[in-house]
């Protein structure tokens, strides 16, 4: 099938740009041993992805806000001093912004991470001109309620025609917030939240590394 250059490609960053695992998952260890709180689940690769948040109340079990509240800002003295530091483009990633970019179609982001440790990250890794606009779920007042809203946010802020754009990310919410902005999905299947083909849907394409997913969204 023949398509023409998206002018807008829309980017999540945790599993699809970035490896965070290393950094996130200690930075959350740190976080209940800091505060004494035990997680009810392992705290592995498998939680990342939702917001801060929700990820606190899955691993410990309680929706008690004070004690929420303690292990968010545990978590963030960590994440958002050293431990964010930690984080890696996975191999291929620069040189496939570098690629789009310079192919012209403008460059986003669209993640759930907050945008405090978000545009941290963009200035450890050198990426702060890549983007032509990053954005967050708390990045504007009042905080967006989820992953959809931030999109069609962006869109509408930006002046993005939904048939010229394309969202990029790596697990099922990605999709599902792609399908209901009427959006182009295509599955990076190289991150920890990567999609088996069980969970592709119909209309979402997966591709396997940085170089063909450039070559997917380039070709005409």
């Amino acid at each position: 099938m023949t398509r023409t250059l998206p002018k807008d490609i829309l980017f999540d960053l945790d599993g699809t740009l970035i490896d965070s695992a290393p950094a996130i998952l200690a930075s959350f260890r740190q976080a209940f041993a800091d505060t004494g709180t035990p997680a009810v689940r392992p705290i592995d690769p498998e939680i990342i992805g939702p917001p801060l948040m929700e990820t606190l109340t899955l691993l410990s079990g309680s929706a008690d806000a004070v004690l929420l509240d303690r292990l968010a800002e545990a978590f963030k003295a960590s994440y958002d001093t050293t431990g964010y530091q930690a984080t890696a483009a996975y191999e291929g990633v620069g040189e496939m912004l570098a690629r789009l970019r310079q192919a012209g179609p403008r460059l986003h982001i669209a993640t759930n991470k907050r945008i405090h440790p978000t545009r941290l990250i963009l200035a450890h890794l050198g990426w702060q001109d890549r983007f032509d606009s990053v954005y967050a779920l708390d990045a504007v007042e009042p905080r967006l309620p989820h992953k959809a809203a931030m999109i069609g946010r962006l869109l509408a802020d930006r002046a993005i025609a939904r048939a010229d754009a394309v969202y990029v990310g790596d697990r099922s919410e990605d999709g599902e917030s792609a399908d209901a902005n009427g959006l182009r999905f295509v599955a990076a299947t190289w991150g920890y939240g990567s999609l088996s083909p069980d969970e592709m849907r119909p209309g979402w394409e997966g591709v396997s590394s940085p170089g063909a997913l450039a070559a997917r969204l380039l070709e005409s």
